[in-house]
């Protein structure tokens, strides 16, 4: 297995990039191997003050790099010699399994679109977050951003693109998938949300148990998956972030809260494309570059773009 990491891409990279390369290198086996793209003079200046041979890894020299700042679509055609432009050519040919970037959301993106695509019958792609329960477990909530507007019939696909991703990556047998409402009766709701809980009901295709509410979200005996619009689920996502760093400012520690600290998770896959891509935070250091390296390797392994792929056949 090989995974590509955007060495150029984040606020402290490419500093935070290899040294979560070098970390990372060292959870994997033989068989899996790690392809930095980016500037080889400078990941090769860092791996030699760090005392790590560059033979740990490929290296793959890229003369150009897409900031934060740029335009996402523009960059991304006129930047050919990026790390995020490589990094998918590389992909769609094949020669990498999986990609991870903590670069520019937007770019990464529009590469997910242009150069691997959407998988045929999926109508919108859709990013993740994994949420701590009360008991240590976590449930997966999506859209958190990536369409803040959605209807019914994408509301549907996101229930079995997040049930996939549960089963198959984080070994929940048979997910209980929730919609996010304002009350719990079925009755409840916007109109987008009553028509998608008249779609859900009698699906099939996943284990629906009916509406949640925001007082529900950390609850163990609810929801494994819970579905939502990227408008309301960012709104969640960020909260929960500002909740972690209100604890953290405080000076209060607890197990339990630390589980909201975005470093233990590194990133999120992109589900319903042709190919593995993990998304991470700008603001990612080492510890999570590592982790959503690690979580890369886990989506790849799973081979859960082509699991998706088969079950929209």
């Amino acid at each position: 297995m090989r995974i590509g990491i955007d060495i150029m891409g984040g606020d402290f990279a490419p500093e935070a990039a290899v040294l979560g390369a070098i970390l990372a290198h060292k959870e994997l086996s033989e068989n899996e191997r790690l392809v930095l793209i980016g500037d080889q003079e400078k990941i090769r200046e860092i791996l030699r003050r760090e005392n790590v041979s560059s033979d740990n890894f490929d290296i793959v020299h890229t003369s150009e790099v897409i900031e934060m700042s740029d335009h996402p679509a523009k960059a991304f055609s006129k930047k050919q010699d990026s790390s995020i432009t490589k990094g998918f050519y590389l992909l769609a040919s094949g020669n990498i399994d999986g990609f991870a970037s903590a670069g520019n959301t937007g770019a990464m993106l529009v590469g997910a679109m242009q150069a691997v695509k959407s998988i045929p019958g999926v109508i919108r792609p859709v990013i993740t977050a994994a949420i701590p329960k009360t008991d240590g477990s976590f449930s997966i909530l999506l859209d958190v951003g990536l369409n803040p507007d959605a209807k019914p019939d994408v509301l549907y696909q996101y229930a079995i693109l997040g049930s996939m991703y549960a089963e198959n990556v984080y070994n929940i047998k048979n997910p209980k998938v929730a919609l996010m409402n304002i009350g719990s009766e079925e009755e409840k709701g916007n109109l987008v949300a009553k028509s998608a809980f008249e779609l859900m009901k009698e699906s099939s295709d996943f284990n629906f148990i009916g509406n949640v509410e925001g007082n529900n979200l950390f609850d163990e005996n609810k929801a494994d998956v819970i579905v939502c619009d990227g408008f309301v689920g960012n709104i969640i996502l960020k909260e929960a972030e500002a909740f972690y760093a209100l604890i953290k400012k405080r000076k209060i520690i607890d197990e339990f809260f630390e589980k909201f600290n975005f470093e233990n998770y590194g990133g999120t896959p992109v589900l319903g494309v042709n190919k593995n891509i993990v998304i991470g935070h700008g603001i990612s250091r080492e510890k999570a570059i590592k982790n959503m390296i690690l979580h890369t390797k886990e989506v790849a392994e799973a081979r859960l773009s082509d699991k998706i792929k088969e079950a929209f056949k």
